[in-house]
C-alpha cells in the first residue's frame, strides 16, 4: 500500500460503506457501467434515424444528455480508481450530485409516461426498442449511479433549496435547448411536447425540477437507511446531525 493510498483511506468518510477509490469493486462497478453506456451509444450510431441527421443529434433527448453525464461521472470515477486520486474522487462525487438524481428523474418520467401511453415518449416512426436496449437507456444508468452513491461514496449533504435550484437550472436549460432544436428541425424529440401548449410545458418542466429535487432528498434518505447517519457530539452530551450545506463530496 502506497503512502498516498494510505492517506486517502484515512480521509475516507466514516459512513462510506466500501473502499473507494479502489482498483477492486469500485473500479469494477465503474467499468461495468461504462460498458453499458458504451453499448447504448453504439446502438445510436449503428441504428441511425431522422434524429441522427437533425440539429442537436440525439442530445435533443433528455435520456441521452443524462446518459452522457452518467458516462462522464463513471469515467472520472474509473480514473480515480486506477490512479487512487482523491481529487478525481471528489470530482466524481460532485458530478454525482447532478447525474444520479437526473437519471432517477429520467427513469421515473420515461417508465411512468410509457405506462400511460407509449406514444408520449416514442415517435410513431420509431420501432420498439429491444428490451436490453431500453433498459440500458432508461434503467441501468440510474441503478448504477445509485449503487455508486450508496456503497462507494460519501453522503450527500446538499440542502433541498440548492438541490431544487440545480434541478431548475437543468430543467429550464433543457427547455431552452429543445426550443432551439425545434427552431431548426421543426419537430420535438418527444411527442409529449407537441401536445402541450406553452403554459403546460412550463408546468411540466417545473414539476420535473421539483421531482428531481425530491429524488435528491430520497437518495439522501436511502443513503442514511443503508449506511446510518453521521452525528456530532455536543458539549451537553447530546448529539446532532451535521448541518446541510452544498455537499461534502470529498470523502472526508
Amino acid at each position: 500500500m502506497t503512502a498516498d493510498y494510505a492517506r486517502a483511506l484515512a480521509r475516507r468518510h466514516p459512513l462510506q460503506r466500501l473502499e473507494a477509490p479502489s482498483r477492486g469493486s469500485s473500479a469494477l462497478l465503474h467499468l461495468l457501467g461504462l460498458s453499458s453506456f458504451a453499448y447504448s451509444f453504439a446502438y445510436l450510431i449503428l441504428n441511425p434515424d431522422p434524429v441522427s441527421e437533425s440539429y442537436g443529434w440525439h442530445l435533443q433527448y433528455l435520456t441521452i444528455i443524462g446518459l452522457s453525464l452518467a458516462a462522464v461521472t463513471f469515467a472520472v470515477g474509473l480514473l480515480a480508481d486506477l490512479t487512487l486520486s482523491p481529487r478525481l474522487f471528489a470530482v466524481k462525487n460532485w458530478l454525482s450530485v447532478a447525474s444520479a438524481p437526473m437519471e432517477c428523474l429520467i427513469s421515473m418520467l420515461y417508465w411512468g409516461l410509457r405506462a400511460i401511453d407509449p406514444k408520449l415518449v416514442l415517435p410513431s416512426w420509431q420501432p420498439p426498442l429491444p428490451m436490453s436496449v431500453d433498459l440500458s437507456f432508461h434503467a441501468v444508468p440510474a441503478l448504477a449511479l445509485v449503487a455508486d452513491l450508496l456503497f462507494f461514496s460519501p453522503p450527500y449533504t446538499v440542502a433541498f433549496l440548492p438541490a431544487f435550484g440545480l434541478s431548475s437550472c437543468i430543467a429550464f436549460g433543457y427547455w431552452l435547448w429543445i426550443e432551439r432544436c425545434y427552431h431548426y428541425n421543426r419537430f420535438y424529440p418527444y411527442p409529449l411536447f407537441t401536445v402541450l401548449d406553452t403554459t403546460q410545458r412550463i408546468g411540466l418542466f417545473a414539476s420535473s425540477a421539483l421531482l428531481m429535487a425530491l429524488s435528491t432528498a430520497a437518495l439522501v434518505w436511502m443513503y442514511h437507511v443503508v449506511n446510518g447517519k453521521e452525528e456530532i457530539a455536543l458539549a451537553n452530551g447530546h448529539t446532532r446531525a451535521p448541518k446541510e450545506r452544498s455537499g461534502n463530496v470529498k470523502g472526508e
